[in-house]
């Protein structure tokens, strides 16, 4: 009877934080690990067993705009609470994800343990994490129908190319937390959250927003380069998505290395070098990796994992090449 709490949504741009809290009991399900390492499809389905199956759970909220008001450090606290909240069932242990105790100061606070990597070592943590990441991101979902020309279902709120794009064209919106350094610039006087939820929206049980009669004007803009190599990499992710991964970053950067896709797929974290050419008669995906490149490939996946507290050894390098225009892609290759 433990009950395990994890979190997701603390990097994105725009969205809420969600904490899933759960309590297993008796149930054994096969397949729970952390959220990020299962397809889409295996977490969905695995949400569905969780919920039938668990003794008891519960979801914490806290969108946006009360982040942007109290800080991360404050709303990891509040989502914890307010999932812990729903949670009916009696438990004897609460085993929290990573090094914080999000309910101290809380009559439930002495009774927490933090485990490093809790989500690939705890069946319950391993279930919070994946009705917070499945609830979240099918609430992401929904928000293209309020919010069209952002492409949340597909960034589900994180800093991709596509995504700034977008806040460049459009504006910000009321899913944005203008609290982040790269959204500063739009708070206060200068606020451009130029795109208003529709006044006949209703919400729903998590602050949610459903209707989808008005949406922002979409503006015409000249063909840059830029905007045809954004184009090729949500053609490579959309790729890679089709053939059963589920993309974990975007446009991954630090100031030692950066890359361009990272997914995940049966367990497995891939690092992929996306390259666009115009002209198919320049070579593969192989052929554009120079010997520089993959030692730097290999630099970034590296400290991706440790950044991530990945096991090196299920790391694979990988490279997509892409032509034509629109772009298509012509191979995606893994890299020994």
């Amino acid at each position: 009877m433990i009950l395990g709490i994890d979190e997701v949504g603390r990097g994105p741009w725009a969205g809420p934080l969600v904490v899933g809290a759960v309590v297993l009991g008796g149930a054994t399900i096969d397949g729970l690990t952390d959220s990020k390492l299962l397809t889409k499809k295996r977490r969905e389905e695995l949400d569905i067993i969780i919920r039938s199956q668990a003794s008891g759970y519960g979801i914490g909220w806290v969108h946006a705009e009360e982040l942007d008001s109290i800080g991360m450090s404050e709303a990891l606290k509040l989502a914890a609470i307010r999932a812990v909240e729903q949670v009916k069932t009696p438990y004897h242990e609460i085993i929290i994800d990573g090094t914080v105790n999000l309910l101290k100061g809380t009559k439930k606070g002495a009774y927490v343990t933090t485990i490093k990597k809790a989500d690939l070592l705890v069946p319950s943590v391993s279930a919070a994490s994946i009705i917070a990441k499945v609830a979240r991101d099918n609430w992401m979902a929904e928000q293209d129908a309020v919010y069209s020309g952002y492409k949340f279902a597909s960034h589900v709120g994180y800093g991709t190319a596509a995504h700034r794009s977008a806040i460049e064209k459009h504006g910000v919106t009321p899913l944005h937390r203008l609290s982040f350094e790269p959204l500063a610039k739009y708070r206060g006087p200068n606020d451009r959250r130029t795109v208003s939820p529709p006044e006949n929206a209703t919400p729903d049980g998590v602050g949610g927003l459903h209707s989808a009669d008005e949406r922002p004007a979409s503006r015409s803009a000249s063909v840059t380069t830029k905007r045809i190599g954004d184009t090729a990499e949500d053609e490579a992710a959309n790729y890679l998505i089709r053939n059963g991964h589920e993309i974990l970053e975007r446009n991954w950067k630090t100031k030692y290395c950066e890359i361009d896709i990272v997914s995940g797929k049966d367990g497995a974290v891939y690092f992929t070098e996306v390259k666009y050419r115009k002209n198919a008669n320049h070579g593969g995906g192989l052929d554009m990796i120079t010997k520089k490149k993959l030692n730097q490939m290999k630099f970034a996946a590296k400290f991706y994992a440790h950044s991530q507290k990945l096991d090196e050894k299920d790391l694979v390098l990988a490279a997509i090449s892409l032509t034509s225009e629109p772009p298509e892609v012509e191979q995606w290759l893994t890299i020994d």
